[in-house]
């Protein structure tokens, strides 16, 4: 298959489709992670009461404690069940859902075919993602010892043949893992998603420090790499509450935002946030409403984006979390509630992920 062939088309895991079939889409969530591959910020308690929750499975019983120590769990941090997968998927599609991109890459245990059976036990598209989580624990050594070259072809041959020996094709570059201040490796994974992108017509998303001043950085390096900026997409807006300033900056340069925490109601892990120089200052749903809907009044509808970048357990509703269909079956009603038109929802879930998707 080469890059003309799937010029205009949305690549799913099973296969290319028009971009009118994709519908209501989620595009930042994983079905299936492994959290502790990608850097877990877990430090052994020293109580021993909390040393015991650390290593417990999640169940109703600590489900109190893992909430609000999401990071501190380490079952919490891992998706294994593609038959929980299943059920929580199905949830979204009953809710009118069409398409999930799961940004799941290398260092994340990325699991193609899994995603494949997903997608035909529920009928929905799902997107795959392709690149490294650079600097996690499982990648480190390995993306030190690649060239920019390599890495960016590995992408391609996801892109044209499939990953690894499985046939099943990636339709997004990311999520790249980024933290703050960059990483040589975190910067090394940019560039090869820049080459990657100008030979695949493929967008990026990018996960950034939650420093103010780390989504800037980004946008600086694929810029002086060439890359197409309209096609980027930095993640997690609405993570450690970055500011105006930022997020207009991120806009003016022609880069997506994406309010990719619906469903976390204002907690955040706050040894995490201030590890790089940023308060745990996570807002609820309404206070995302009311940021995106600023950002719409100064003229920025058409590069927002919305998801719940789910990646834990207690996100799953088979733990008393939110799922995959909360921002149909709740966020939108309250999108109403608050003066947002049909009009600029559509645009919020299925024009601007239709827009991401679609090769060029």
């Amino acid at each position: 298959m080469t890059r003309n062939s799937t010029a205009g088309k949305v690549q799913t895991v099973l296969g290319p489709i028009d971009p009118e079939e994709i519908g209501i889409t989620l595009p930042h969530e994983h079905f299936l992670i492994d959290l502790t591959l990608g850097g877990v910020y877990f430090v052994e308690p020293e109580a021993m009461s909390e040393r015991a929750m650390a290593h417990k499975p999640v169940s109703i019983e600590n489900l109190w404690w893992v909430r609000y120590h999401t990071k501190d769990n380490l079952d919490n941090q891992i998706l294994d069940n593609v038959d929980t997968a299943v059920k929580e998927a199905t949830m979204f599609k009953l809710e009118g859902g069409g398409t999930i991109v799961d940004q799941t890459n290398h260092g994340l245990g990325r699991d193609p075919r899994a995603l494949a059976r997903i997608s035909r036990a529920t009928g929905i598209h799902v997107v795959m993602g392709s690149g490294y989580y650079a600097d996690s624990p499982s990648t480190r050594d390995h993306v030190a010892a690649l060239s920019e070259k390599v890495m960016a072809e590995e992408i391609v041959t996801d892109f044209i043949h499939g990953a690894g020996n499985t046939g099943i094709r990636s339709g997004i570059i990311g999520e790249l893992g980024c933290s703050w201040p960059l990483t040589p490796n975190e910067s090394k994974g940019l560039r090869a998603g820049a080459m990657a992108q100008s030979l695949t017509g493929a967008s990026i998303t990018v996960h950034p420090g939650r420093n103010d001043r780390a989504p800037l950085e980004i946008v600086e390096v694929l810029a002086t790499e060439g890359a197409d900026l309209s096609r980027v997409v930095i993640c997690h807006m609405d993570r450690c509450g970055y500011s105006l300033e930022t997020r207009l900056s991120l806009l003016k340069a022609g880069c997506f935002v994406e309010y990719d925490l619906f469903g976390l109601e204002g907690y955040y892990p706050a040894r995490v946030a201030l590890a790089e120089g940023k308060l745990p200052d996570t807002p609820n749903d309404l206070g995302r409403i009311r940021e995106i809907q600023d950002l719409i009044g100064r003229g920025y509808l058409s590069q927002i984006l919305v998801s719940h970048d789910i990646g834990m357990k207690v996100m799953l509703t088979s733990y008393g979390g939110w799922g995959y269909a909360h921002l149909l079956r709740e966020v939108v009603p309250l999108m109403h509630i608050y003066g947002m038109t049909d009009e600029e929802i559509h645009a919020l879930m299925v024009e601007n992920p239709k827009r991401l998707l679609t090769l060029c």
